[in-house]
């Protein structure tokens, strides 16, 4: 059984997640101590009892200590089925975007296409939005030859979320390819999505949308942003996305939801402000893909190079966790992160 500390490094439920997505993938028990250990609320919260829950259902393992609270986790793999459709939910406005990076590699190295439905939070601040997932981690998997459809079927806020998202993976055929990004791309595009949902009559779409225009034209650029109302939510929210297309078919993101006492206008400023500085800092991949790509990398065949913003404890997790449980080396030395995968492989 594989020990884990998870009071180490970034000490979050990335740790949580990751361990036990790469137990089930390499037939590995697990042992996370310290879960959470380090948050306000330590310990499992339902997003990630859900998680635990779904690579445990879909690797038909048994788990102990799976309770809200638990620091304490042992999970044994089993044999996992070979397809199927599965629902998830979290029972909170959790994060099923994270939900989703989690199971998405146990899903892939099914013998057979593998669908999901996930229920709760799809935009709330520490979590990727359904927007990046879409258009930033999706595109970056589809290179790495990794089939994966996504659908929001409808949004989820905080704090009573009910989102609904959408997965559809096929099995990977061989193994998945490494990638190599370069630095200092010319940016082709800069883009957006504005959605608000029961705003409308407060015009939220529109003004975070034309507060991040006036950043992008005070910056030298334009930014073409679509204005999304949305009324099948179950309570009010909104979420900003932006997205800067880099030549080579390279893809940065920057996201805000909204919240209370948030103005529309401060969520556009701060999106624009933090997908410029994304572009200046010549990376090709952005800072939030840059550790969520990591495990996959790692499960590649062959060596992966990732010009990036910069270090960040969520890399050093993700590192450490597959160097434990694949044997992956991953270096990050200034902007630039190299991941050695093992071209990882159904049996």
């Amino acid at each position: 059984m594989i020990e884990i500390d998870g009071a180490r490094y970034s000490g979050s439920g990335t740790i949580v997640r990751q361990a036990v997505a790469l137990a089930a993938l390499t037939g590995q028990a697990v042992h996370i101590a310290n879960a959470r250990k380090r948050r306000a609320k330590p310990g499992l919260q339902l997003q990630h009892l859900r998680v635990v829950e779904a690579v445990r259902e879909l690797a038909r393992g048994r788990t102990e200590g799976v309770f809200q609270g638990s620091q304490d986790v042992r999970f044994w793999p089993g044999e996992g089925p070979e397809g199927g459709t599965y629902v998830w939910d979290i029972g909170s406005a959790g994060s099923t975007t994270l939900l989703a990076l989690a199971v998405l590699p146990v899903m892939a190295f099914r013998g057979e296409v593998v669908e999901a439905e996930l229920r709760g939070g799809v935009f709330q601040d520490f979590a990727p939005p359904f927007f990046h997932l879409d258009n930033v981690m999706g595109p970056l998997l589809r290179r790495m030859g990794f089939e994966v459809e996504m659908e929001m079927r409808r949004p989820g806020y905080v704090p009573r979320g009910g989102g609904i998202l959408w997965l559809r993976v096929r099995p990977v055929e061989g193994r998945l390819r490494p990638v190599v990004t370069e630095r200092g791309r010319r940016m082709e595009r800069l883009w957006g999505i504005a959605l608000a949902s029961h705003l409308g009559q407060r015009a939220v779409a529109r003004r975070m949308a034309e507060a991040a225009q006036e950043v992008c034209k005070e910056a030298g650029c334009e930014a073409t942003i679509a204005t999304r109302e949305d009324e099948t939510a179950v309570q009010a929210g909104a979420a900003l996305a932006m997205f800067a297309d880099l030549e080579g078919g390279w893809r940065l993101g920057a996201d805000q939801a909204g919240a209370l006492g948030r103005p529309a206008e401060a969520i556009g400023r701060r999106v624009a402000g933090e997908i410029l500085k994304e572009v200046k800092s010549g990376a090709a991949v952005d800072k939030w893909a840059a550790d969520q790509v990591l495990p996959f990398a790692a499960l590649a065949e062959g060596e992966s190079r990732f010009w990036i913003p910069g270090p960040s404890e969520h890399i050093e997790s993700n590192a450490w966790l597959v160097r434990k449980f694949l044997g992956a080396e991953v270096k990050v030395e200034g902007q630039e992160m190299r991941v050695k995968g093992v071209g990882f492989g159904r049996t």
